[in-house]
């Protein structure tokens, strides 16, 4: 679908930059459900300190890579979390296996699964919001799932999807 035919469709419509979540060139994205709203991510990234990274890469080429390291260059601190690259180190953290192995509390975790892996991606979280201190699920850019959502929410938990955590920090945040 043409981004002018997502518009003249009524459909909420973003083009997400070459260096977050895809690796081909620009992309337009058309969704029919309704998105956070811009104050409330704001207030999210204002309060978050501490973010779990599910799918976290070694690799700074990956898209993970790229977002922990600018968040981290923000004053964040990063969580790597990974079971292929379990015991390494990412920008001076070590990764865990799962989140149930990190050593300390989370405000966020932001997830780069894959669609078919957010359902047991959510199942960590909901099983160790408690005791890691999770406030908020993120789903980067072309991640969303309303039934999960819906299962995150009924959890006390804020959930963004379809946003790239990058992005969002430099468009709400910059000069803040």
């Amino acid at each position: 679908m043409t981004w002018f035919a997502a518009r003249d469709r009524g459909l909420r419509t973003d083009i997400c930059a070459t260096d977050c979540y895809h690796s081909t060139s620009r992309q337009i994205h058309a969704f029919k459900k309704p998105m956070n709203d811009d104050s409330s991510i704001a207030a999210i990234l204002q309060t978050t300190r501490r973010i779990a990274v599910v799918g976290a890469s070694t690799r700074p080429t990956r898209h993970s890579h790229r977002v922990m390291t600018f968040m981290q260059q923000h004053g964040y601190t990063m969580l790597p979390v990974n079971p292929v690259y379990a015991g390494q180190e990412v920008l001076g953290e070590t990764v865990a296996a799962t989140l149930g192995e990190l050593s300390a509390p989370a405000d966020m975790v932001n997830v780069f699964r894959r669609p078919e892996a957010l359902e047991e991606t959510v199942d960590d979280v909901l099983a160790v919001a408690e005791a890691l201190q999770i406030r908020v699920v993120w789903m980067q850019l072309g991640l969303a799932d309303e039934e999960l959502a819906a299962r995150v929410r009924s959890a006390g938990l804020s959930i963004v999807m379809d946003r790239c955590l990058k992005i969002e920090y430099g468009r709400l945040m910059a000069g803040a």
